[in-house]
């Protein structure tokens, strides 16, 4: 029996190709699975202004035990919705949700918050 030699140049060549047909036909099994008519995940738009979605959430987040105050703020650059608690604690925390209508939530820590006192020159 008579054995040829295969060069190792060849041998790299016809496993890279094997490689690049498994990889494209892994490729186009997870393209295939893609619902298409889906959109993208990360960048959806809310359905309202944030403006509106404060308004509405407000008496119900307000309500919580340790909720202060609530704002609209800034989160990486994004528009996002701020609840102000006394002492953020796992109970407070649970009982917020961390979106809202498309918006996330973020809850900081503020201590109580009280009026200052009025002052003489106040009319």
């Amino acid at each position: 029996m008579t054995y040829k030699k295969i060069s190792m140049s060849r041998i790299f060549k016809i496993s890279a190709l094997w490689a690049s047909f498994v990889i494209l036909f892994i490729f186009s099994i997870s393209c295939a699975s893609e619902k298409v008519d889906s959109p993208p995940k990360g960048n959806l738009m809310p359905a309202k202004a944030i403006e509106e979605v404060l308004k509405e959430h407000t008496k119900e987040l307000m309500s919580i035990p340790g909720v202060v105050g609530m704002g609209q703020g800034l989160c990486d650059d994004k528009p996002c919705i701020k609840v102000f608690v006394v002492k953020e604690t796992p109970g407070v925390d649970q009982k917020i949700p961390r979106i809202l209508e498309g918006y996330p939530v973020v809850i900081e820590e503020t201590g109580e918050i009280r009026p200052l006192p009025k002052s003489k020159t106040d009319k």
